[in-house]
Order: C-alpha cells, then sequence, then structure tokens
C-alpha cells in the first residue's frame, strides 16, 4: 500500500454504509458518496417519511434526489483496488501463499500443524472455524519444511551448540538431553552481534588502513616538493655558476686586446 498512500488514503474510499470500498459510487446532494445499492437501500426505508436523510452529515433531501454516478470516484477506487491487488500478489523474496492458484498471492501466516503459508483470505479459517484453533501460526517462512523437526513434527527453536545444529523441545529431552542448549532466537540474536562486531573491526582497521595511505601520501607529497626544490636550487646554482664563466670570460678577453695594441 506505499503507492496507494503517495495518491490517497484507503478510507477516503470506503462507504459509510457498508464500511467496504465504494461499489458504484453516488455522490449525493451534501457532497457525501456512497454505493448506489447501499443509498438506494437506505432511502427506500425513508420512503415513508418522503424525507431522506445523510448517513454521515444527517442532512436532509425533499423530495428524493436523483443520483447519478461519480465517474471520477469510480475510477480512483477502481485503481485503489488494483495496487491492493498488486500489494497483494508475491514479489521476489516473498513467501508465496500454499493455497493460491494460478498467479500466487503473498503468505502473510505459516502454521506449523498444516505445514504451510496462507495469503489473508486463506488464513480466515484459521481465526474462523474452531477446526483451527489448536494451529500455531507463525511469521510468513520459506521452506517451512526444513524448519520442522523430522522426527517429532514440532518447529525446530532450540540451537544445541554442543552439536551446533537446530532441534525441537522434544529433541532436548532425548538424543540432546544434558546438552548447551538455547532458543534459535537467542542464538541468533547472539550471532547478529558477533557479526555487527566483526564489522565493525573491519571497518576500524580499514579507517587504519585509509590513514595510514593519506600519511604515507602526504610524506610523498612533502618528499616531491623538497626534490623539488633542490632541483630548482641546483638550477638556480647552475645558471649563476654560468653567468659568472661568462663575465670572467669577457673581462679576460678585453685585458689581451689592450695588451696587443701598445
Amino acid at each position: 500500500m506505499a503507492e496507494a498512500d503517495n495518491y490517497f488514503s484507503e478510507h477516503q474510499f470506503i462507504c459509510p454504509l457498508c464500511l467496504d470500498l465504494l461499489k458504484e459510487p453516488l455522490g449525493i446532494p451534501c457532497g457525501h458518496s456512497f454505493c448506489k445499492v447501499c443509498i438506494n437501500g437506505h432511502w427506500d426505508q425513508e420512503d415513508v417519511k418522503g424525507v431522506y436523510s445523510c448517513s454521515q452529515c444527517r442532512e436532509t433531501f425533499t423530495p428524493r434526489p436523483v443520483l447519478n454516478k461519480n465517474k471520477m470516484l469510480a475510477y480512483l477506487v477502481e485503481k485503489l483496488k488494483k495496487i491492493q491487488l498488486q500489494a497483494a500478489h508475491s514479489g521476489p523474496g516473498d513467501v508465496e501463499c500454499d493455497f493460491c492458484t494460478g498467479r500466487k498471492h503473498k503468505a502473510v501466516k505459516s502454521c506449523l500443524v498444516c505445514q504451510a503459508s496462507f495469503c489473508e483470505d486463506h488464513l480466515k479459517p484459521h481465526y474462523q472455524s474452531p477446526a483451527f484453533k489448536k494451529h500455531k501460526l507463525v511469521e510468513a517462512c520459506a521452506e517451512l519444511q526444513e524448519k520442522i523437526c523430522s522426527e517429532h513434527d514440532k518447529l525446530m527453536e532450540i540451537y544445541c551448540r554442543t552439536d551446533q545444529s537446530f532441534i525441537c523441545y522434544l529433541c532436548t529431552m532425548e538424543k540432546h538431553k544434558g546438552h548447551d542448549t538455547v532458543s534459535a532466537k537467542a542464538e541468533r540474536t547472539e550471532k547478529q552481534n558477533e557479526l555487527k562486531e566483526e564489522q565493525m573491526k573491519f571497518q576500524q582497521r580499514i579507517q587504519e588502513k585509509q590513514m595510514k595511505v593519506q600519511e604515507l601520501k602526504q610524506t610523498v607529497d612533502i618528499i616531491m616538493i623538497g626534490s623539488q626544490a633542490a632541483v630548482d636550487d641546483n638550477e638556480r646554482i647552475f645558471t649563476e655558476l654560468y653567468q659568472l664563466h661568462g663575465e670572467k670570460a669577457l673581462g679576460g678577453d678585453g685585458a689581451d686586446q689592450s695588451s696587443g695594441e701598445s
């Protein structure tokens, strides 16, 4: 329903009389909308009085108004239904309902007794019929069979640290009696915490390596700057020596010419 929330809220399209999504919505003069069947049935009961009311705001109308279909509202209701249908269908990573035929709907619960998963529609008998009263429902999970103890047909919700395996509570009284056991949830939480700690340490090592690389880069930059300065100094000294040598050469030639003329 995330996409639906971006456009409108579902409660805006609920009929005040049947409390369900509007069907063939009709707008009455006060501005409220009802299902065609609902408002006509409501006003049929008021034919005796000859005064017709809105169940929302209690405004009355005489004579009985002629109502027309609200096409825009009908369009929005149909769009909302499509969005709901898309949301109900299973997608990548979702657990599929084992009782849907054709396109599978997304399962909302799994039953440990039935060893199957159910969408909202197929789950209703578990809540409505006494026959399912003792069935145990859990969050929808994939590969349910693999989470059921093959020996006792019970959910493997215990982790045996001694044998490093998942077991059911009956196993703790038999083959795994006296072993170091914890709930699967507790073991999962501990492993997740250990993993987070390892990730933090790894991230810290990465940061330390990055700092050393940065320090090395700064050192290289300093060396490069120093090397360039040394090159510049050498070029300056060479230029000065060259110029000095040239000046001396010119001075020597002048002295030779003077002695020749005399």
